[in-house]
């Protein structure tokens, strides 16, 4: 199965601003294809401003989110993969969602859009082979 997590980012951005308030992102700056300026970044992290009036291009999709934007008053053009959205929160209230980190494959090993999903293994067998859910309340 492919990551909710694009899926969600749309979502959560839709809502935040549908709020009147100012998405942010939380992005992990090492992960590999981040395109961010130089020196914005501290400790491995960066937060981005993506609120429509702020960013120019804006467009997320499954694979990555992309724009351009300004910093320092010299435009940029960033690209931040999906995998490394770390949370996104609206700056007003930080309302949002933070994500868990997901390994990312190796190089070899990513998989393929028309892999069928019987040849993948997945990266945590649940016990016993089966999904659990619990309820929670």
């Amino acid at each position: 199965m492919t990551s909710s997590r694009p899926y969600l980012v749309r979502a959560l951005y839709e809502w935040i601003v549908d709020n009147d308030c100012t998405p942010h992102l939380l992005v992990n700056a090492d992960h590999a294809g981040v395109q961010v300026p130089d020196g914005f970044a501290s400790d491995g992290q960066i937060v981005l401003n993506v609120a429509p009036s702020a960013v120019r291009q804006l467009k997320m999709d499954n694979q990555a989110i992309s724009f351009e934007g300004r910093f320092g008053g010299i435009p940029h053009s960033l690209h931040v993969p999906s995998a490394a959205v770390m949370a996104i929160y609206a700056r007003e209230n930080g309302q949002g969602m933070v994500f868990e980190v997901e390994p990312t494959p190796p190089d070899d090993e990513t998989p393929s859009d028309d892999a069928s999903a019987g040849t993948s293994t997945p990266s945590r067998p649940a016990p016993g082979g089966r999904p659990s859910l619990k309820v929670v309340k």
